[in-house]
């Protein structure tokens, strides 16, 4: 069942990487918005959800999150993490970085152990306010599925110009500060395989993630239904084995199967 979620704020829901999470859906409640169109995306295709509403405004996000951080506040449960993520890319809303600004505000007023995680497709990291405003976040999660820019376009589908190159630049601009996400499956897509879970794949993304030098490294497989109705799981051991030659890499991970 595609999820189209509500805006600007839903749940919280318990995400299986960051605990009980607020969500902050900067993008309209009745479609997707993205500069990706990924096979796999649990809120479909682009073309299928089509938004008529707008984007809901920075007061919009901010007198929404305030309503409910203190109705949280009040009734429970705590929030382990405010997460930006919903119905497409968060970082497309044009006033992301003030409602960054915002968030963490509220957040140190209501709720200051938790974390803000940010979930991006890294499309927006050449936009100056956009990485400066994903460098003051907890939990700067980006999106490399793959550096083979075929699978890319086959797979995460940008809608726009790509160039991976000038992303890696950009995330190994971060030092350190951001979160490599990797979503690993299997199966066909337009009658093409798409598994990304072998060494063709991972060993040359193994090589830029160490370049990027990512605190922390998460790869997950499919969880919920998925527009292309081909796609496989990548299997726990598949996960495994890509998790050990991240950590021999060096480099801290979590799977999340």
């Amino acid at each position: 069942m595609t999820v189209i979620y509500p805006s600007p704020i839903f749940g919280p829901v318990h995400s299986r990487r960051l605990g009980v999470s607020l969500g902050i859906n900067l993008l309209p409640a009745d479609g997707k918005v993205c500069t990706f169109d990924c096979v796999y995306c649990e809120c479909g295709f682009n073309r299928d959800f089509r938004p008529k509403q707008p984007m809901p405004t920075r007061e919009e996000v901010r007198t929404a999150l305030e309503a409910r951080l203190q109705q949280m506040q009040q009734e429970g449960p705590a929030p382990d993490v405010l997460t930006f993520a919903g119905n497409g890319e968060p970082t497309a809303h044009p006033h992301f970085a003030a409602i960054m600004d915002d968030t963490l505000a509220l957040r140190d007023r209501y709720f200051p152990n938790a974390k803000v995680s940010v979930l991006s497709n890294s499309t927006f990291l050449h936009k100056p306010d956009v990485f400066a405003a994903l460098n003051k976040v907890d939990n700067n999660i980006l999106k490399l599925d793959t550096v083979d820019e075929a699978y890319i376009h086959a797979v995460d589908r940008p809608t726009g110009s790509y160039r991976l190159e000038q992303i890696v630049e950009r995330m190994k601009a971060f030092h350190g500060n951001c979160i490599i996400q990797t979503m690993f499956l299997k199966g066909t897509s337009a009658g093409k395989e798409v598994d990304n879970t072998g060494d063709r794949y991972v060993l040359p993304w193994l090589e830029t993630v160490k370049q990027i030098a990512p605190r922390q490294v998460m790869i997950y497989t499919i969880d919920r239904e998925t527009p292309e109705q081909s796609l496989q799981k990548a299997t726990h051991e598949e996960l495994d084995r890509i998790a050990a030659l991240v950590r021999e890499a060096g480099l801290s991970v979590s799977v999340s199967y």
